[in-house]
């Protein structure tokens, strides 16, 4: 008798929702735990190339804290396509400006660079406050060490 390996199919994908508190977590940690979520590797059904995640939605975004001198020294580039368009931000500025952004940017570089990717990343709902739009899918609180 030949055993087969299971390959989720993207109907198999419950999504249930968790919330995470941001607050006083390091950047780097918080981002990793919640990409591992997104891309459901802590699902025993978890495929690599189909889409077997749980929706995150991460509050209290400007609490995040950033360790060593990476406030200061860490930018952010992006470049408008035009001659001389590169643009730059230190992660202090962005903090203060759009502290979202800051734990976006962390989570979507730990994720695929391809298709998946970019549909995973929709999975990521961050707010800069502890309220959120999204007790209507009755998120459970996730507890990250």
């Amino acid at each position: 008798m030949k055993k087969y390996t299971y390959s989720a199919k993207k109907s198999d994908n419950l999504g249930k929702w968790y919330v995470v508190d941001a607050e006083g977590m390091v950047l780097g940690r918080l981002a990793s735990m919640v990409a591992a979520r997104i891309r459901g590797k802590c699902n025993p059904m978890y495929t690599p190339h189909t889409d077997t995640g749980d929706n995150v939605i991460v509050i209290n975004a400007e609490k995040i804290i950033l360790t060593g001198r990476k406030l200061d020294q860490k930018r952010y580039y992006r470049h408008s396509g035009y001659t001389g368009g590169l643009k730059e931000i230190t992660a202090k500025d962005l903090l203060a400006k759009r502290p979202e952004d800051l734990i976006r940017f962390a989570v979507k570089g730990m994720l695929p660079k391809n298709k998946l990717g970019r549909q995973l990343v929709k999975k990521l709902k961050v707010y800069a406050g502890t309220e959120h739009p999204h007790s209507a899918q009755l998120p459970e609180v996730l507890e990250l060490q």
